[in-house]
């Protein structure tokens, strides 16, 4: 495995590949183009062993001005960069961009070499390494060694060796989801399709499902190589080839992402901080730009989000339009690049790819939840999550670890699930004031309004946890307000009481609910509600009675194995107009259970 993964930068006919060869003994430069111009055209990589047993990933990239793009899909995802300067011209305009892309992408460490040394004299060698220093002065790297060397002689290799040693071992993430950036894909006999990158994140084992984004495609590992070697997993920073199976060529290719399914999303829409070069033209409004991130290009259009909007040397917050999707997560690096004429302008920082919509009139509200953002107040993407709520897996994914007020199997911010706590206590409200007569609201219309953003098990859960906090009273599958009662007046007093007598004197043979009262239906349910009365096929029944006749019943089970209309009919006395629907109601309250035209002990 790489213990780190190395790239040159550095402009056009510095010797960068010659160097490379000089260390490792490979010539990159393959390509007939590459033979007949002298100059790198495509990226080149091959491992270089390190004097103290570590292995490098190196990257050689194009230095020509036209090749920035490629350069940038090099650069991206490297630990340490092999800055190349002659000694012969110094710094030249794409060792400046070069060195603005590499800060750009956030790479931490630099080494310098300077090469041809043995062109020039010991004072015109001294000149050139000041120039180089005063160049990195206001840069990341103001300290970083710089080496004279010869790809020709071989002076200073052993230093420069020395120097890449000393280079910290890669500190990549493998606890995240796998992702690498294609950055070559070809068809080899007897294999299939081959994807080779960097590992930015993650661990990938040999046999794995992989998805390709922008698209979804899934596919399957059948064989990892790393430098050649076949291994049983790839790891972050590694350099690692893939046969993919399952996917042909044309759907792989430079610009795609092989990672671990359902890891990241493709975005067309994405808040980022951003810093537009110093030397950078300014570009007013919503300029169209090309964005770069990892080996992938895409068209877009940058919006400030602030009002000063681009100033060349600041930072500043913006949202990205992509005109097709990018795959990323918050953290990524990016550049941005005018495309004609060709100029780099500046990058950042991916802040979130989940981003909503960016409004005129919500200006203010995006500008301070991005400025949250990269300030790395992560709660802001629950935020923005709103009612939809995050899974466990989603807050991993955003934020890095779980977060929020668990509803259901969801999570949402506090702000959020403190509102449809509010929500339930003014639903139930609404239902008392309109249904005054009801001793609770039933749950299907308790979930309304602002409710109907969770789903039905999340919103269970809230009625639970609201009722054991103690701040609504679950009866059944009905809840109310703590304190709530039905008040009746005097007359529904009387017409209640008078019903109930009825309904008792009347036995199982049941009484008819009065014809004509105001409110009879909701008196009705009420008394139900309450226990006093059941309502059978229409008919109203006491409490007690009914209580007798299960008492009857299981006593005749104490005695005989089944039950039959007939026998029912002698037990209750009643005509099989009535018994027929109260052996249906035993059933229903769980006393007896019917086998074919006979009941039996339920239980």
């Amino acid at each position: 495995m790489s213990d780190l993964v190395l790239g040159t930068a550095g402009h056009v006919d510095h010797g960068k590949t010659s160097l490379v060869k000089a260390l490792t003994g490979v010539d990159l430069d393959r390509l007939p183009e590459e033979k007949a111009r002298g100059i790198t055209i495509a990226l080149g990589f091959v491992p270089l062993r390190l004097p103290g047993g570590r292995v490098a990933g190196l990257v050689d990239v194009p230095g020509h001005e036209r090749l920035v793009r490629t350069m940038v899909a090099g650069a991206s995802g490297l630990d340490a960069a092999l800055l190349c300067v002659s000694a012969v011209e110094g710094a030249m305009p794409q060792t400046r961009e070069h060195l603005a892309v590499l800060r750009l992408l956030g790479v931490p460490h630099l080494v310098v070499a300077q090469t041809m040394a043995d062109l020039v004299d010991a004072e015109l060698l001294e000149l050139a390494a000041d120039e180089v220093r005063e160049l990195l002065a206001d840069s990341p790297w103001p300290d970083a060694p710089i080496v004279a060397t010869s790809a020709v002689s071989g002076r200073g290799l052993p230093e420069l060796l020395a120097a890449l040693d000393a280079l910290p071992t890669s500190r990549r993430d493998a606890a995240r989801p796998f992702r690498l950036p294609v950055d070559r894909a070809f068809v080899r006999r007897g294999f299939g399709t081959v994807a080779t990158g960097t590992v930015w994140n993650g661990t990938l084992r040999d046999g794995a499902e992989v998805q390709l984004l922008p698209g979804g495609e899934r596919a399957r590992v059948r064989g990892i190589q790393v430098h050649g070697l076949a291994v049983s997993e790839a790891q972050a920073g590694s350099r690692a080839a893939l046969n993919l199976t399952g996917v042909e060529i044309d759907d792989v290719g430079r610009g795609l992402w092989v990672v671990a399914p359902d890891c990241m999303p493709s975005s067309g829409v994405v808040d980022a901080r951003y810093d537009h070069l110093a030397d950078a033209p300014l570009l007013p409004g919503e300029p169209g730009v090309v964005v770069l991130h990892g080996t992938r290009e895409v068209p877009a259009r940058v919006v400030p989000l602030e009002a000063e909007g681009l100033i060349p040397g600041e930072r500043c917050l913006v949202q990205l339009h992509l005109a097709e999707p990018l795959p990323c997560l918050p953290g990524d690096r990016f550049v941005v690049r005018r495309a004609s004429p060709s100029a780099t302008l500046g990058g950042g920082v991916i802040l979130d790819p989940w981003a909503p919509l960016f409004r005129r009139k919500r200006a203010g509200v995006a500008a301070a939840e991005a400025a949250r953002l990269a300030a790395g107040e992560v709660e802001v993407f629950l935020e923005r999550a709103g009612p939809s709520g995050l899974t466990e897996a989603d807050c991993m994914q955003r934020m890095g670890r779980v977060m929020g007020e668990r509803i259901g199997d969801r999570r949402y911010a506090p702000g959020v699930a403190a509102g449809f706590r509010q929500a339930l206590q003014d639903t139930l409200a609404e239902r008392h004031a309109a249904e005054p007569l009801a001793q609770a609201a039933n749950r299907k219309a308790a979930h309304a309004g602002a409710l109907r953003a969770l789903d039905e098990r999340a919103f269970i859960a809230l009625l639970e946890a609201e009722a054991a906090a103690g701040r609504i009273v679950l009866e059944g599958g009905r809840a109310r307000l703590p304190g709530w009662e039905v008040k009746l007046d005097p007359a529904q007093s009387a017409w209640c009481k008078a019903l109930l007598e009825r309904a008792g004197a009347a036995g199982l043979d049941g009484a008819d609910p009065p014809e004509e009262f105001p409110d009879r239906d909701a008196l009705l349910f009420l008394l139900r509600d309450r226990g006093e009365v059941h309502l059978v096929a229409g008919r109203v029944y006491a409490t007690p009675v009914l209580v007798q006749l299960r008492e009857k019943v299981r006593a005749w089970f104490s005695e005989h194995l089944q039950l039959d209309p007939g026998a029912f009919k002698e037990l209750s006395g009643q005509s099989r107009r009535t018994a027929i629907p109260l052996l249906e109601w035993l059933d229903a309250t769980g006393v007896t259970r019917r086998m074919g035209d006979v009941r039996v002990k339920a239980n």
